[in-house]
């Protein structure tokens, strides 16, 4: 007889999901999966990897057209494969979608191939007619792309799934929504040789991001020879013979656009529908579920993590969430996150990766109470290892309570920003002050000397500026 009661059920199989559900057997509880679609989650499937995937395949080709830059001969006439591009990216996110159905299958979780509603107290029903029980419940459901009344999602409008399997490359391309996944399309897309035209509706593009680093991801991308419009949003749109012609409106002004295709990456919304909220006294806002620090809904044994619980909405905070929401259900000692120590990565040419506060928010934050700030930046001009990559573009920043040397934010843009962000994460976490990570010994020659000498530079110590 199929086991039907269990301590906890994660309905979600995504980077929250899957975690929680391991981590919930690591602690001994009996647990329960429930995912309608496939292990890993959108992240791993369509998101996350599988685009990374692409943006290392459009690394490689920009490397072999550069190759004589670095004394290389005969790598220049590269092309993109893009048949074999894309066939990477699934084998990669194949290959991750079966570790995750291992990792269930070691730490003993029941998976469930179905869709899921709650059914009252503790119950769960499943579109396939079973009910399982548990008197805890996550919901990890994540969030799906939110869609544009001025652009239906179809043949020659994309959204993120039809822009990870292009059967061809157009030769024009228009990416709506210049935030993470809009800048890197734009980026693949362009590397990869489309006519790249990137647009947002706000004053700049990367807008989360600190106002300094998104001037400089727009030059980058400028440089590129990816055209971008910025207070700018999308009208109209008809099919034409051989693509799309959109109505845009630039502050007031109207103009027209024809592509080939358009990729709509204006944001996500939360998957809370068929849930069977409405019998609950869940709270849902703006489409994500409402939640305290550990992850609780209002609904007694009732919790929601990841992207359905609402921003930051990253992958790896999900995962964090799980953990954290788990250990409390088992009466373990958990603390709830600070956002503001998450940090955040876009993987576009070049990358762009922050934790903390920006300039313009601690310039505030000390305004209110009366404090002051110390900014410090170095650029990779001056670093000795990236002059030797041949990429010594881009700047880190970072931001400092003057009194305290508290660590109020960090930012960077390089190649290889993703991976440096999380020395500053670490020292946030540690609570480092300025002293801390100006004692602190960086090796020679690294990338990572640049993180150390703006901090010295906050405190006008720097040694190579």
């Amino acid at each position: 007889m199929t086991k039907t009661a269990f301590d906890l059920i994660v309905v979600g199989g995504g980077p929250g999901g899957y975690v929680a559900a391991i981590r919930g057997a690591q602690l001994g509880l009996s647990v329960a999966l429930v995912e309608r679609s496939e292990l890993g989650g959108i992240c791993l499937n369509w998101g996350c990897i599988p685009t990374k995937a692409l943006l290392h395949s459009a690394t490689v080709l920009r490397a072999c057209r550069e190759a004589a830059h670095y004394g290389v001969a005969g790598a220049g006439e590269a092309r993109p494969d893009l048949a074999a591009m894309v066939a990477r990216s699934r084998k990669v996110a194949g290959r991750l979608g079966q570790g995750v159905a291992h990792l269930m299958k070691k730490n003993g979780v029941t998976v469930y191939a179905a869709s899921a509603r709650l059914a009252g107290a503790g119950k769960l029903a499943l579109d396939n007619g079973a009910t399982l029980s548990a008197p805890h419940i996550i919901l990890a459901t994540g969030a799906r792309a939110r869609e544009l009344p001025a652009l239906p999602v179809g043949e020659r409008i994309w959204a993120y799934r039809q822009a990870l399997v292009p059967a061809e490359i157009p030769k024009s391309l228009l990416v709506v929504g210049a935030g993470a996944i809009g800048a890197e399309f734009a980026s693949f897309y362009r590397a990869v040789g489309s006519e790249v035209t990137l647009i947002d509706m706000t004053a700049e593009i990367l807008p989360q991001e600190d106002a300094e680093i998104s001037q400089l991801a727009r030059k980058a991308f400028e440089k590129q020879g990816i055209r971008v419009l910025t207070q700018c949003a999308v009208k109209a749109s008809s099919p034409t013979a051989t693509g799309v012609k959109v109505v845009l409106d630039q502050q007031g002004k109207q103009s027209e656009l024809e592509v080939e295709r358009v990729i709509v990456a204006a944001g996500i919304v939360g998957n809370v529908e068929n849930l069977g909220l409405e019998r609950t006294r869940v709270k849902v806002e703006k489409t994500h579920i409402v939640t305290d620090g550990l992850c609780r809904t209002d609904e007694p044994g009732v919790y929601a993590i990841g992207d359905v619980a609402g921003a930051p909405w990253l992958a790896h905070k999900a995962s964090h969430e799980a953990v954290l929401c788990v250990e409390a259900i088992a009466g373990k000692p958990a603390h709830p996150i600070d956002p503001l120590r998450i940090p955040a990565c876009t993987y576009s040419y070049p990358q762009v990766a922050s934790i903390g506060m920006t300039e313009a928010r601690a310039r505030e934050h000390a305004r209110q109470t009366s404090g002051e700030i110390r900014v410090g930046r170095f650029t990779f001009a001056g670093n000795g290892k990236a002059i030797a990559m041949g990429e010594d573009q881009g700047l880190v920043k970072t931001v400092f309570d003057a009194k305290s040397g508290e660590l109020l934010g960090a930012h960077i843009i390089h190649p290889e920003a993703s991976e440096l962000i999380t020395g500053y994460g670490v020292a946030a976490s540690l609570e480092a002050t300025e002293e801390d990570l100006m004692h602190t010994v960086f090796a020679h020659p690294t990338l990572s000397e640049t993180l150390h000498e703006s901090v010295l530079s906050a405190f006008g110590r720097a040694l190579h500026a």
